[in-house]
């Protein structure tokens, strides 16, 4: 267990006004966009690096190198920005990726470019785990759901301009731009950083699993390199391979002892005993799988067969975003007004494997309008997924895994995406070399240089053009077609689903945890936090204090409730002083104030209002009911378990009656009490 040092803790956002919290968020997610846009903004430029740099049988590594190293190094920046400080680690993981946005953009080789993107990728694990933390340490629990729209914007963007800036770079500059553009936004987020970020020091130190992360990368790393060699560079049964395989057993077997001897461990192992778990982190895996191989490959459909440009094929990848989104959205809203989510992972996986048999109808003259849909169908089915997987796993789990399910979950995704990469090149390239080569008879061509230049195909004889661009939309389909019934796999083990009531804090995650790949490495306490947080808003208030008003049997306003509560804590209260001050707006602080006098609640002493013995019973029925409201949220995470949920809902009660939180109340004792353990 992570032990917290002595050193006094700062309430988030206590050092820093609302403009410098404001400006320091904006830098945070430019670096944040920066990540996730590396993640999609490199697909549609790889027809066009085949063509200068050549290597296609490599083509998949430019998109796996930077997954595979984003997620192995997340958890480990997350535990150093809490032993050491996140702003000075935030800096740091900038200067990497920028350093490896530079080298990439000029690499003379597809070996080189590999390489370097692994080096960036090691830099954009840091970039999203860190933003995400650093406003957990600079904006209070009840304004961070107003920040986590800002974040699931930057997400959202970078889901959406990634294909489709690609393309423009690609086309109107030249593909290194993909990388360089990454240079001035990343150096004004750097300065930003630096002038306005002021983070109260809080510090945890953790044992660092550091040889868990160590062999599952190394194992991961070894199956996907077997998984996109094998049948490729050399055959199934040469040493090699086997070789390969051999070792990720051997490495997933060392990772296995390693986790069950861990203090901290990357995954622990016993969150595989709960059911959901399980199932949700394979059916991660599976749409992983799907999402990001045919996010890498649809461009180079695109623009070989269709013969779009780089921008155009941009554009048309938008409409499977597009139908992400309003699937993701939706089935968002509907769980969170009736409570059920079975239904999206099953419906989701179905459409998702429709999508894809779909896609394996593409060809050289399907109109543009007839593959938008199809496109759409696909990413429709990816939305309907994505996001209640997260929301599964987080109702499911107890308290003490609920921050270590989150990010598992997301961490099989990822691995999904590397492998569903891997395996659909492997697939794309075996087809083309054969169907190529059985075209070596027609004179004049050449099958070596048709798989190396994809642009020199439209130069090509009318004769042999044909045939060609019908062995590359072939290669590409297929590759949609073996992945179909991974994903009917999804949906039989959808089926398989335990639906449990609700928590009311387990809230519809953030774009973060759904659109992204790299795992959301927060602690349990901050993912009640982020739940919770929908609380800050003034609907959410004005609601809770009428289920507060209602359980107390007490017939008042609800204004008037939360005015009791802080007389209760803070002592005498000028009314025109508070709503001065104060969320609420003035004219119910107003007709609040003259409702507990005319009831007998409170007397004025000149212009403060001070609570009569009546008015103390009154708030003391008031504060039972809030404390029951809120631990009936947690479901069994009770605070009196766990110190760190006492002190969150403690903070958060007393930031929704606005006052100090670590005040006991006039009835001498904290809001919820000493915790048992």
């Amino acid at each position: 267990m992570a032990q917290h040092t002595t050193a006094p803790t700062a309430v988030p956002g206590q050092f820093s006004s609302k403009r410098s919290v404001n400006v320091a968020v904006g830098a945070l997610a430019l670096g944040l966009l920066l990540a996730s846009l590396d993640q999609t903004i490199v697909s549609t430029a790889l027809p066009t690096i085949v063509s200068d740099l050549g290597g296609i049988q490599h083509l998949s590594w430019v998109v796996t190198a930077y997954l595979l190293a984003s997620t192995a190094a997340t958890p480990l920046w997350g535990k150093l920005g809490d032993m050491y400080g996140r702003k000075k680690l935030f800096q740091s993981v900038i200067v990497i990726f920028l350093i490896g946005s530079a080298l990439c953009g000029i690499a003379q080789n597809m070996g080189e470019l590999i390489a370097f993107r692994a080096l960036q990728g090691l830099g954009g694990g840091g970039l999203i785990v860190l933003s995400m933390a650093i406003v957990g340490d600079i904006v209070p629990p009840r304004d961070r759901g107003r920040y986590q729209g800002v974040f699931g914007a930057a997400f959202g963007a970078s889901s959406v301009l990634g294909p489709l800036l690609g393309g423009v770079f690609t086309e109107q500059l030249s593909w290194r731009w993909v990388f360089y553009i990454n240079l001035p936004i990343g150096l004004i987020a750097l300065a930003v950083i630096a002038a306005v970020l002021h983070i109260p020091v809080r510090r945890t130190t953790h044992r660092i699993d550091y040889w868990g992360m160590a062999a599952v990368a190394a194992a991961a790393t070894s199956l996907v390199l077997m998984t996109s060699l094998g049948g490729t560079t050399w055959p199934w049964d040469s040493w090699q391979i086997t070789g390969l395989a051999v070792l990720g057993a051997l490495l997933i077997a060392v990772f296995v002892a390693i986790e069950r001897r861990a203090a901290e461990p990357v995954l622990p192992l016993a969150l595989f005993r709960n059911r959901t778990f399980a199932l949700c982190s394979m059916i991660s895996f599976i749409i992983g799988f799907a999402m990001f191989g045919a996010l890498t490959y649809l461009p180079t459909f695109l623009q070989v067969v269709h013969g779009y440009s780089p921008t155009l094929s941009g554009i048309h990848m938008i409409a499977m975003v597009i139908g992400l989104f309003i699937a993701s959205t939706g089935s968002g809203q509907i769980v969170a007004r009736t409570g059920h989510y079975k239904i999206f992972p099953v419906l989701g996986t179905a459409i998702t494997t429709i999508g894809l048999l779909l896609l394996h109808r593409l060809d050289a003259s399907t109109s543009t309008w007839v593959m938008s849909s199809y496109l759409f169908v696909f990413g429709f089915g990816l939305g309907l997924v994505v996001q209640v997987l997260i929301l599964a796993v987080q109702n499911a789990v107890g308290y003490e895994n609920l921050g270590a399910a989150t990010s598992g979950a997301t961490f099989f995704r990822s691995i999904g995406a590397s492998f569903g990469v891997s395996i659909f090149g492997t697939i794309f390239n075996h087809l083309l070399t054969d169907k190529l080569s059985s075209l070596r008879a027609v004179a004049g061509f050449n099958p070596g240089r048709a798989e190396a230049d994809p642009r020199a195909i439209g130069q090509l004889p009318a004769a042999i053009r044909g045939p060609v661009l019908h062995a590359y939309s072939t290669s590409i389909t297929t590759v949609f077609l073996v992945a179909a019934p991974v994903a009917c796999l999804a949906f039989v083990l959808a089926w398989f689903l335990k639906e449990q009531p609700l928590r009311g804090s387990v809230t519809v995650p953030d774009a973060s945890e759904t659109i992204g790949t790299n795992p959301v490495q927060r602690s349990s306490a901050d993912e009640v936090a982020r739940g919770l947080s929908v609380l800050g808003t003034r609907e959410a208030r004005r609601d809770l204090y009428t289920r507060i008003t209602a359980m107390a049997g007490l017939d008042l306003h609800p204004t008037s409730s939360w005015l009791l509560l802080k007389l209760a804590r803070t002592g005498p209260v000028d009314p025109v002083e508070l709503a001065r001050r104060a969320t609420v707006p003035s004219r119910l602080i107003e007709k609040a104030a003259v409702e507990i006098e005319t009831r007998g609640l409170a007397v004025r002493e000149g212009n403060p209002l001070v609570l009569t013995d009546r008015g103390r019973e009154v708030a003391a029925q008031l504060a039972a009911a809030r404390r029951k409201v809120l631990a009936e949220l947690l479901g069994d995470w009770q605070p009196e378990r766990y110190a760190e949920v006492a002190e969150l809902l403690n903070r958060l009660s007393g930031e929704l009656c606005g006052h100090d939180s670590d005040r006991p109340d006039r009835f001498g004792h904290a809001e919820f009490g000493k915790p048992t353990k």
